[in-house]
């Protein structure tokens, strides 16, 4: 885990002052980093009988689709409003500063499935329990939540109360 905790990056004051920003792409440009990033969490979730992979936008897609792959799993994308073509569920919900609106396609997820929510990074908890929301709207069971980098003094576990959550990496 220190190889990986190595690799990312502090950037101060983005993405407004005061703020320091974990920065993966590091990790994304090393070829073993990032394997081995998807390895560790292919190896927790090849045997939990996961149906279907949530990538949350953006940064959850880069992890959550390879891992749909080595996991024998769907990948779906859970998008900010607007951005699917097809008909969607959809949830607003409070950010700090204001709301904002995922959505998911309405048949993304069949009844009963067995579903792994898969970001980057857990800050707040704020878009990973709206995607929570959709996947139980849509039929679906979260299994767990899964995260790369969890910021531990955010508390975005707070607002997941009832979720597993697994994060390779706490801050």
């Amino acid at each position: 885990m220190e190889e990986l905790k190595n690799k990312i990056r502090d950037v101060a004051d983005f993405p407004k002052p005061g703020i320091i920003f974990k920065d993966l792409t590091p990790v994304l440009a090393d070829v073993k980093t990032f394997q081995k990033t998807i390895d560790l969490l292919a190896k927790r979730y090849s045997e939990k009988g996961i149906d279907t992979i949530i990538g949350i936008e953006s940064r959850g897609f880069i992890f959550g689709a390879p891992l749909a792959y080595r996991i024998d799993a769907g990948f779906v994308p859970v998008r900010k409003k607007g951005k699917l073509p097809y008909k969607t569920h959809s949830i607003t919900y409070e950010l700090e500063y204001g709301t904002d609106t995922l959505e998911i396609h309405e048949d993304a997820i069949h009844a009963g499935s067995r579903v792994l929510v898969v970001d980057d990074l857990l800050a707040t908890g704020g878009t990973c329990a709206a995607t929570c929301q959709l996947v139980e709207k849509s039929g679906g069971k979260v299994i767990e939540c899964a995260f790369v980098v969890e910021l531990n003094f955010l508390k975005g576990r707070d607002k997941l109360k009832g979720q597993e959550i697994f994060s390779l990496i706490q801050f």
